[in-house]
């Protein structure tokens, strides 16, 4: 297959983790107040975010720099997309 089918494949695995990422990090905030110890709940929370990301750009990788490129490209889209939608509210007088 060519080498643009792997960049575009990349590229939406790299929007699929950034949307992860970015989920389960605006969920786990919501929820912290309620758990009765915030520091294992958001500890938790950021080992599996992370763990998941690197384990899911190493795999797409696959020993090509390119890859891991055009994953990055869709993390950061999406997650700059999340924070437009779901970081700011507007302020109701």
């Amino acid at each position: 297959m060519s080498m643009t089918y792997y960049l575009v494949l990349a590229f939406g695995t790299g929007m699929a983790l950034g949307a992860f990422f970015s989920l389960n990090l605006w969920s786990s905030v919501r929820r912290m107040t309620d758990a009765q110890t915030p520091w294992y709940f958001m500890y938790g929370s950021f080992m599996l975010r992370i763990l998941v990301v690197v384990l899911g750009f190493f795999l797409v990788m696959a020993g090509r720099w390119e890859r891991l490129a055009a994953a990055f490209l869709g993390f950061v889209l999406v997650r700059e997309i999340m924070v437009r939608r779901l970081g700011r509210k507007p302020k109701v007088s």
